[in-house]
């Protein structure tokens, strides 16, 4: 079976946070290369390591990956206080 394709925020997570892939790759213990192949979408983290990048930023694994592509942040807080009635 063909694995879908998946989404993901650790490039922009991870320079929000000044964290290099290097500091990254040694957090979640895998080669820099494959942060590298993780952001560009060339490579489907196990469940075990989009757990492992989940504690590291601190977010749900949700918010990081998506089978679908991904609103930008701003929009989905603007559609969150938009559907609250902030806005």
């Amino acid at each position: 079976m063909k694995s879908r394709k998946l989404y993901n925020r650790i490039s922009l997570l991870r320079e929000e946070r000044g964290v290099s892939r290097k500091e990254l790759a040694e957090r979640i213990g895998v080669n820099f290369q494959t942060v590298g192949y993780l952001e560009r979408g060339e490579y489907n983290p196990s469940l075990d390591l989009a757990f492992r990048i989940s504690e590291v930023f601190g977010l749900p694994v949700e918010f990081i990956f998506s089978t679908k592509p991904m609103k930008p942040i701003s929009e989905q807080l603007f559609d969150r206080a938009h559907e609250k009635g902030g806005i």
